[in-house]
């Protein structure tokens, strides 16, 4: 049957595509100014955000149709982890387009909206001995540690912040939770609207674009038919490192998150350390729009395992005539899904290096306990030599600080990407040059790399929409 079009008579000062930290912040910001407003996201609420492997309902990823680590209420990071890091020198190119003074005052105000909201009030900030040692120390061997403020909210105190914002905000503006945006409707060179997928439409005088890493593959269609320009395209790709938490802790204790940039020596590739999660959980994402599993990790206030887990990354620009990274990306992490039969892989470090499949009896034989189901395999066969390579060097490095991190028994899970791959080119207020009317904020955009930032994405284009509309 056709679709039906029909067009919403309301007429909305935003539609706001994305219900994540810059879509919701947007709109904060945009209903204490009067303004209508339209929230559209094609997740659940953040009370209904349940993985059903989380919950312990199921060993394997059961491909929902809207992940709920990823998709919905708070976004990706809010309910995967909660973690706020304030601090300018990582977590996204907001600086470069307000300037870093205007961000600390972002980040501050951002901040104190989580607080006001019911998020945790003590944060984590390295400033002892201890982390100028191990700063000290990872200089020595070319790693660079980045002390950062960290606020730790946790995924499940997480949904009660976002579960207060969305009560606040639910009295003031319209939300439309699991409806699915098809289309931005641009007429005679201007954003009019959004086209649901059910055909249905609903009309804005401007429409801000913040879906999210979930929502990159859908916003670079968009970008691709607006014929768009887009400033640069980086494509992450690495593994989630689970290791005892006692080869973190002396660190995890004075950082929370231990932030490391590392230049490896054999091939000069940008590494990374993300998302580190003291007494955390491996778990799986689901993409939908490309129909594959892929691995993060969260930690929650009130649940506690016995490892620390974190994200090793491997950043890598590519230039033309290549135009795809999400391509490139997925294509990687869908080699794991085929290798694993539809799920992720686990690799020991130790047979990793000596070019052999782990098995679950010598995982089973090692000192880390997997927190989460994945099939035993071999990294190689998925990762580009380069990569692999690029992993153990950092490592290798990181042992240097990290005692132990590097030690045979760790495991390796395997394909962690970051869909946040197309960065375009937006005036200072977040504006699209080419189309009037139309804002684009967060992670999805290329903008922001983590909640904090994104959402003061969100606040940024809301005060230029105030503007116009």
């Amino acid at each position: 049957m056709p679709k039906t079009q029909t067009r919403q008579a309301k007429t909305y000062d935003a539609v706001i595509i994305g219900a994540g930290p810059a879509g919701v912040f947007a709109a904060a910001e945009l209903v204490k100014r009067k303004k209508k407003v339209l929230i559209a996201d094609k997740g659940k609420l953040i009370c209904a955000r349940k993985c059903p492997i989380v919950e312990g309902k199921v060993k394997e990823c059961v491909n929902c149709s809207s992940c709920a680590i990823v998709s919905g209420w708070g976004g990706a990071g809010s309910a995967s982890d909660g973690k706020l890091t304030l601090t300018t020198g990582f977590g996204g190119n907001l600086e470069e387009y307000i300037g870093r003074s205007e961000l600390l005052s972002m980040i501050e105000y951002v901040d104190a909206v989580f607080v006001r909201f019911g998020a945790d009030p003590h944060f984590y900030e390295a400033s002892s001995e201890t982390a100028h040692n191990t700063i000290r120390h990872g200089a020595q061997v070319g790693l660079r540690v980045l002390p950062a403020r960290i606020r730790h909210i946790g995924t499940d105190a997480s949904r009660e912040v976002l579960d207060n914002m969305y009560k606040d905000l639910s009295t003031k503006c319209d939300i439309r939770m699991e409806a699915r945006v098809e289309d931005i409707l641009i007429e005679d060179g201007q954003a009019v609207g959004i086209r649901f997928e059910d055909g249905s439409e609903a009309v804005g005088r401007c429409v801000l674009a913040a879906p999210g890493r979930e929502g990159a593959s859908w916003l670079e269609k968009i970008i691709g038919k607006l014929k768009l320009p887009i400033a640069s395209m980086p494509v992450d790709i690495g593994v989630r490192v689970e290791v005892p938490d006692s080869v973190c802790e002396s660190l995890t204790r004075e950082f929370y998150e231990v932030k490391c940039l590392y230049n490896t020596p054999t091939f000069d590739d940008r590494c990374r350390t993300f998302c580190m999660n003291p007494s955390g959980f491996v778990v799986h994402e689901y993409n939908q729009a490309h129909k594959l599993v892929t691995v993060n990790g969260h930690s929650l206030k009130n649940k506690k395992s016995s490892n620390t887990n974190f994200a090793i990354l491997v950043s890598k620009n590519f230039t033309q005539p290549f135009s795809d990274p999400i391509g490139y990306a997925t294509h990687v992490a869908k080699l794991a899904n085929m290798l694993a039969g539809g799920g992720i892989l686990a690799q020991r470090l130790a047979d990793l290096k000596n070019g052999r499949r782990s098995t679950q009896s010598r995982i089973d034989r090692g000192m880390v306990g997997p927190t989460a189901s994945a099939q035993p395999g071999d990294l190689s066969l998925v990762l580009p030599h380069r990569y692999v390579l690029d992993i153990v060097e950092f490592l290798d490095a990181l042992n240097r600080i990290m005692p132990g991190v590097n030690h045979g028994d760790t495991l390796l899970y395997g394909v962690e990407i970051k869909l946040y791959s197309l960065r375009l080119e937006l005036e200072k207020n977040l504006a699209v040059p080419s189309i009037k009317g139309l804002w684009m904020a967060g992670d999805g955009a290329g903008v922001s790399r983590g909640i904090i930032q994104a959402a003061s994405s969100g606040v940024v284009a809301a005060h230029a929409i105030c503007g116009e509309c």
